[in-house]
């Protein structure tokens, strides 16, 4: 492998993990099409380097997110357990399913989420303190606040539906472990409308909590001998830089500016892996 691939590979993931960071997603949702259409990794090689990437780019910016108070620690405990259980499940099906039909479901997933975030275009900050408090979140106390800069307040917020939500997080882990894109393109639509989080919220949160859902399937992907170091390392190395970066634009971004950047980015991404499906490439050669 030349240095002009490693270096490409060490800017993809800074890039990558920047956008990811600030969409709560890490950037293994944006790293495996970019290495699998542009790089022409294989996608497996390519899932199980982002997975990697995925663990450092949550722990970097994690404490941003935390001094910001964006970070609702107790919904992302309760919420991990379900997801866990998913990546665990995934695991086992992990290379059973043709490539193909992983692309297919990359595009379903990216485009679904795309469409259940902009149906929450138009709500105002704190719609969810209208809510009366649940009886399963009033017992583990999961309400809470975050400061929202563009208004110089706290806003109160409600969680909403615990039982959907934690469903849903199975499925998000199912998702995490066979693709490995962190699992945060389906946890942040599932915070989002069926737990009524602001969008803000659901990203920290969602970052908080992925790199435990990757580890879950990282050992079984090293077992496998499906993580090619010199391809995983400058991705990792990349993540830390990107995903830092990534959180302090969050912190300083509307929830408008958040939720509209995440939904162009969705759609782009879905109609590029449905050409892949369908063996399109853009790009003929290789690096």
């Amino acid at each position: 492998m030349h240095n002009g691939f490693v270096l490409w590979l060490f800017a993809v993931s800074l890039g990558a993990s920047a956008l990811g960071g600030m969409l709560g997603m890490a950037g293994g949702i944006f790293i495996v099409p970019i290495l699998a259409v542009f790089g022409h990794v294989d996608i497996h090689v390519a899932i199980a380097a982002s997975t990697v990437s995925v663990i450092a780019s949550s722990c970097s910016s994690a404490a941003p997110f935390l001094r910001g108070r964006l970070t609702n620690i107790r919904l992302a405990i309760t919420l991990e357990t379900a997801t866990t259980l998913g990546a665990l499940s995934g695991v086992f099906l992990f290379g059973v399913i043709p490539v193909s039909y992983l692309f297919f479901l990359f595009a379903a997933i990216l485009l679904v989420s795309a469409q259940q975030m902009m149906s929450r275009r138009n709500d105002p900050p704190g719609t969810s303190i209208v809510a009366d408090t649940e009886r399963w979140t009033a017992a583990l106390r999961l309400d809470s606040t975050y400061p929202e800069g563009a208004l110089g307040r706290d806003i109160a917020y409600r969680v909403q539906r615990l039982p959907t939500g934690m469903m849903l997080m199975f499925g998000a882990g199912l998702i995490s472990a066979l693709l490995g894109i962190g699992s945060g393109v389906v946890k942040i639509p599932a915070m989002d409308t069926a737990l009524r989080l602001p969008i803000k919220v659901s990203s920290a949160t969602s970052n908080f909590m992925i790199s435990v859902t990757a580890a879950a399937s990282a050992g079984a992907y090293f077992m496998h001998g499906d993580i090619v170091t010199s391809v995983a390392g400058p991705i990792a190395l990349g993540s830390v830089v990107g995903a830092v970066l990534g959180a302090r634009i969050l912190i300083r971004a509307s929830n408008a500016s958040v939720r509209l950047l995440f939904v162009v980015v969705l759609i782009l991404f879905a109609a590029q892996m449905l050409l892949q499906a369908f063996g399109i490439r853009l790009l003929k050669g290789s690096l």
